[in-house]
């Protein structure tokens, strides 16, 4: 394509240069403007930009006559982290999947234990106001793939598809000083949280109104229900960038105040993902989240509140060495 546009540039250059002056000189200047020609690969002008990081790691470990003692293992896990990317103009929009899953099985036990699962898309659409700011909207859902326990446990499920379920929409203005780093900005948030089970939503997991009953253990009239209502201020810091020539890392930190109840609460869901590459294929992926909220309630298995139930801290941290493809 680019020779034709170039063949067609240097035939009418030289119609018209060849009527006015002597064929070599002019044959002289086609050659230098041709030289001077600058062509823009057709891909520059693509809006879209697409990339992403599939990943597939797995970990095994093998004991005989160990004296420290420990475990035989072995754990699988996959990653897909993918974007597409729009701007054309004034106009921006984003869109990110995120999905993970993995499992565990120690010993001689013949049970598979989930050690990750996660669903996460959001969709961000913005307009640029001036220089780096954008008015934007932002959707953003979340859930897993299959049931949970409390290993080892693992005959009654605590969590499971939708339940929970998280929906979240903002409306607000986007801060973009570069493709490394955006602060989302968003005074008028509704977020959504869905326990479509029964069992679960009855006892109030997850924050949503449990089943009220008096002093014999008799139903109130009022019922339970399946999802809880906020309305309040999210904010969301994305950062990313090359930390060497074979290291990546990416954060975001999302912060979220309910207006409507206890706004001094502040959920946070702090995620991190540092790629180390070793070639092409294999690399190392080290990933960490962090989470509080006040609302979930969480069966406390360690320290000096063990046996207890209530809000705490969330924490969890994954390395797996595998292959990995990143386009």
């Amino acid at each position: 394509m680019n020779r034709i546009v170039i063949f067609i540039t240097l035939f009418f250059l030289g119609f018209n240069g060849f009527t006015q002056e002597d064929p070599k000189i002019q044959a002289t200047k086609l050659f230098q403007e041709a030289a001077n020609l600058k062509i823009i690969p057709s891909d520059s002008l693509n809006p879209w930009k697409i990339g992403g990081i599939i990943s597939v790691n797995g970990q095994q470990v093998s004991l005989s006559n160990w004296a420290a003692g420990g475990n035989n293992s072995i754990s699988v896990a996959g990653l897909i982290n993918v974007f597409t990317k729009y701007k054309n103009n004034k106009i921006t929009w984003e869109n990110n999947l995120e999905l993970g899953y993995g499992v565990i099985k120690q010993g001689n036990s013949k049970s598979w234990w989930k050690n990750d699962d996660k669903i996460q898309f959001s969709s961000k659409f913005g307009h640029e106001l001036k220089q780096n700011w954008f008015a934007t909207g932002l959707i953003d859902f979340r859930t897993q793939f299959t049931n949970g326990y409390n290993y080892p446990n693992d005959s009654v499920y605590i969590s499971k598809f939708m339940a929970p379920g998280y929906i979240l929409s903002a409306i607000g203005f986007d801060y973009k000083p570069n493709e490394r780093f955006s602060a989302f900005i968003a005074p008028f948030t509704g977020k959504i949280t869905i326990v479509n089970d029964d069992s679960l939503a009855k006892n109030g997991a997850f924050g949503v109104q449990k089943e009220l009953r008096d002093l014999n253990d008799n139903k109130i009239t009022q019922n339970y229900l399946k999802h809880r209502e906020e309305f309040g201020a999210y904010l969301k810091f994305q950062y990313q960038t090359k930390m060497m020539e074979n290291i990546t890392f990416q954060s975001v930190i999302e912060l979220f105040s309910n207006y409507l109840n206890n706004p001094e609460n502040i959920d946070v869901n702090w995620s991190t993902l540092t790629t180390f590459k070793v070639n092409k294929y294999i690399s190392a992926n080290l990933t960490t989240q962090l989470i509080y909220d006040d609302d979930i309630k969480i069966q406390r298995n360690f320290g000096e509140k063990k046996g207890t139930s209530g809000p705490d801290l969330q924490f969890k941290q994954a390395l797996a060495i595998g292959f990995t493809y990143k386009f």
